[in-house]
This record gives C-alpha cells, structure tokens and sequence, in this order.
C-alpha cells in the first residue's frame, strides 16, 4: 500500500484534502465516493528520494524533520509499540496525529515498506533526512535484539534532551541578539541622521572645533556617504568566509584553531563531547557494537577536527586498541571523560560511564554559556550607552566653548 494525498469536494461544495493509504489511486477515489465526496485530485503523497524529477535539495526538504517533530514522533511511537501494537498499527496511529501533511505523508510511506516485509529500520533509510544514522541504527539493534519499545523509550528520551539543549540555546542567545541589533540601529540613526542635522549649527561658525566633535562628525559623514556600501562590503565578505569555510582542508584548520580559543574553545569542546558522549552511550546500550557506534558518534561532532580524531581513533578500536586509550591518544578529550571510560570498561558498564560523562559536559557547556549571555547583555548596554554619551558630548563641546568665548 501507498500513501496518496487527495483534494475533493463535499455535499456542501467545500474542498477537503488529507492523506490516505491504498493500493491504487482508483481505490482512493472510490472510497472517497463512498464518503459522499467528489474527487478533484489523487497523486501519490511524497517520491522518495532519488525519485522524480526533483532536485536531491528539494527532496531533503521534504523528508525532514525539525528536532521537536522528530522527538515527538519517535515518543507516540515507542508509547504504542510499549503498549502492545505491532508497529504498523503504531506508524497508522502516529500519521493520524501528525500536523502536518508531509510528516503523515512520511510515515505511511515507512508503514508501507513494513507492510512489504521490511523492517522499521530499513523503512526508515530511505528518508535519511528525517531519521538520521543514529536512529537508524539504534531501531536496528532493538529489532534485532527484540527490545524495539525499549529501544525506542531510549531514542525519545535521548531526542527530547537534544531537543532541549537546542531550545536552552536559543533562549540564551534572543536576548544578546536583540541587544546588538538594537546597539547598531540606534548608532546608525544616530550618525545617520541626528548628527548631520545638529552640524549645521556649527557650519557657519568659524571656531574651531573639538577633535571629539570633530571625530563624531567625519564617522557621521563616512555613515551616510558609505554606510550602504560598507554594509555590502560586510555581507559580501562573511559570505565570501563561509563559502571558504566549505573546503574541507580550511574548515578543518578552522575549527582546529577554533578549539584553541580560551573561552569559544572550551565551550565548543564542550558541547561536541557531550554530543558524542551521549549518542554513543545509546548505542552502545542499545546492542551497535562499539566500533560501529564510534563511527555513527562521530556523524554528530560539528567540529571536523574532533570527528577526524573521533574516526582515527575508531581505527585504533578496531585494530584492538581500548576505548580509553584511542581517544587518549588524541590529547583533546578532558582528562575526567578519559578516565571514567577507563573505569566503565573495567567495570562493565561503558555507557553508564558515557551517560554521566555527557551529563557533566553538557553542564559545564551551560554553565560557560550562561555566563557569557550574563556579561554580554550588560556589555552592550554600557557600549550603548557609552556611545550615546560620547555622541552627545561632542554635541554639547562646542556650545560650552561658544559660551566661554562670548562669556
């Protein structure tokens, strides 16, 4: 069976459209008919991608999920899997409650590939955008193992953390955001618009004027003759540095520097630890043999530098090497991830130890970034403030020294 969306008219003339499951459009207007409604339209629901004529671009828009879709989806589907439903009739419960058409689209499609005899991972690879390796692979390994509810309670719980972390991120970061656009707006109508009109006062005079004043002056003349242009400039340049941070070798190098960094370094050493700590704790508890599992950890690492040791020290694994001493050899992980790693493969419990390690690193992490959201909301505001001061003085310095000289 297929899904099919499908676009009819009621007895009253409105028009109605959804998603349905057939075997063939005929079927799906026929049902329709049966419901007392006129068939405008019936097309299959979503191409797989690779399919049609459609761009690889495009067909990854419409198989992808956002973090809260995803979370929520794999949560319906575990609750119903736990709660005894085979896993079509979950993935049919699930598409009934999706909000939107493409995500019901997706999952009677993944239904569809069950009801032919596949597996619920292997319905999953064939929308890589929507469920990424992790996932896959995990659902794999309940399959396998029989555990597919617990596997999957594992996945939701997992998702909705990551979910978390994203919005606390998000959060963190609207305030300093609205701050420095509002800084740059005020200090752009100023000397764009205020300064020039006061200026005129003093045009006529022949005192000499302040340096301060002058200085405000020359940065309101530059404001308005090349502001637009300078702003090009900017925009033209930071695109000219992200395309260039596309090529492996410099992102790499990028990033590698990135990590020096006092503050910005710790921080995103922080939060890719914590990412790969977390997703190989669920895959190592989930039944993906370790080397497999460091090598789907490594997918989720930002930093290409990290993911390059990440892999490196994957081979070494595979050659034999412990778990401790490849990413030993690296000289990047934190002494304290190390050494619980150690402690967890001498004790058994690896991703127990990997869980606790991501736990830690990912407070650290919050811990850094609340801090510079702390200090960077009043940085700004003095900075405001700052240059609304000096604006204002070089305004006032030439009518106090007016005032002396008639004085």
């Amino acid at each position: 069976m297929a899904a099919f969306e499908y676009l009819a008219l009621d007895t009253s003339g409105r028009e109605k459209k959804g998603i349905v499951e057939a075997d063939s459009q005929r079927q799906v207007r026929q049902n329709l008919r049966d419901q007392n409604l006129t068939p405008l339209s019936v097309k299959v629901s979503e191409k797989k991608v690779g399919e049609g004529s459609g761009s690889l671009f495009s067909s990854f828009l419409k198989t992808s999920l956002s973090v809260n879709e995803r979370a929520l989806l794999i949560r319906q589907l575990a609750t119903l899997i736990a709660a005894g439903l085979p896993v079509e009739e979950a993935l049919l419960a699930v598409s009934k409650q999706g909000n939107r058409n493409a995500i019901q689209s997706l999952v009677l499609n993944v239904r569809a590939k069950v009801l032919e005899g596949y597996s619920l991972a292997q319905g999953m690879a064939d929308y890589p955008g929507a469920f990424p390796a992790l996932h896959r692979s995990t659902v794999a390994a309940g399959e396998s193992a029989g555990h597919l509810d617990l596997v999957l309670a594992r996945l939701a719980d997992f998702t909705e953390v990551q979910q978390a972390s994203i919005s606390k991120v998000k959060q963190a970061l609207v305030y300093p955001i609205i701050l420095l656009v509002l800084t740059l707006a005020i200090l752009g109508g100023l000397l764009g618009y205020v300064v020039p009109d006061i200026v005129e006062v003093f045009a006529d005079s022949d005192q000499q004027l302040p340096w301060l004043t002058t200085a405000v002056i020359n940065a309101s003349d530059f404001v308005v003759e090349w502001g637009g242009l300078s702003l090009v400039l900017i925009l033209a340049v930071a695109l000219a540095i992200v395309r260039l941070l596309r090529s492996p070798k410099i992102e790499m190098s990028f990033d590698k520097k990135l990590l020096s960094l006092p503050v910005v370094g710790k921080l995103s050493l922080g939060n890719n630890v914590s990412q790969f700590a977390s997703t190989l704790s669920i895959l190592t508890s989930s039944g993906v043999p370790l080397v497999d599992a460091m090598h789907i950890s490594s997918e989720v690492l930002s930093n290409t530098w990290l993911r390059s040791l990440v892999l490196d020290a994957t081979n070494r694994v595979r050659e034999g090497s412990s778990l401790y001493s490849a990413l030993d050899r690296s000289g990047y992980f934190p002494p304290m991830m190390l050494h619980m790693i150690a402690s967890g493969e001498a004790s058994g419990e690896l991703d127990q130890m990997l869980s606790r390690v991501a736990l830690h690193q990912e407070a650290d992490a919050s811990m850094i970034l609340n801090v510079l959201v702390s200090l960077f909301g009043p940085l700004m505001l003095v900075l405001m403030g700052g240059a609304v001061f000096t604006i204002v003085m070089a305004i006032l310095l030439p009518i106090i020294n007016l005032n002396q000289l008639v004085l």
